[in-house]
């Protein structure tokens, strides 16, 4: 019996070790951020500012979205800016939507407001004529942010923009570099 006991929590050990190792090597990969993919020959971006033309102006978001990508750009990849028409990526962007809708209603009034944030971006590789790196491309991303009826769209504003800078920038930076 002494034996079977041993043998039996060898063999426990041994299979939760082996879960372990497998499950640590699946969660690697789950996090893994690292899916930027920019060919060695492209070395420089131009990032113009990213202009407001929706209909409702936050005064805020155009300045902070262009510095957030910017840093992100500077900080998770080798390319150098610059503000040459020559860069190897030029990448141009505007808002182009900033509209609040109904999304939730309780008791037969508004619960929930949604306000939609749109970015149109276009990116123009100039190495193209060599094949390498992403495609020329113009789409638009779109978020959503939910707040409370109860809140005033300013009020909301303030609370939502941080979050507003980091999604759409986190989204803007992964349909240029990751295709996402």
């Amino acid at each position: 019996m002494n034996r079977f006991r041993m043998s039996y929590s060898f063999g426990a050990l041994r299979g939760i070790l082996l879960a372990l190792i497998c499950l640590a090597g699946t969660s690697c990969s789950v996090y893994s951020f690292k899916d930027v993919s920019i060919p060695p020959q492209v070395k420089t971006i131009r990032i113009g500012f990213i202009e407001n033309r929706a209909r409702i102006v936050d005064p805020q978001l155009s300045p902070q979205l262009t510095d957030k990508l910017k840093q992100k750009v500077n900080n998770q990849t080798k390319l150098t800016q610059v503000q040459s028409d020559d860069a190897d990526y030029d990448v141009s962007a505007y808002i182009s939507d900033y509209s609040v809708s109904t999304s939730g209603v309780s008791n037969q009034a508004a619960a929930t407001n949604r306000l939609t944030v749109t970015v149109h971006i276009a990116l123009k590789n100039r190495l193209n004529d060599q094949k390498l790196g992403t495609p020329d491309f113009e789409t638009d991303l779109s978020r959503n942010f939910d707040f409370s009826a109860s809140q005033s769209l300013n009020d909301a504003q303030a609370a939502l923009t941080p979050q507003i800078i980091d999604n759409m920038t986190d989204e803007i930076f992964n349909r240029l570099f990751s295709n996402w």
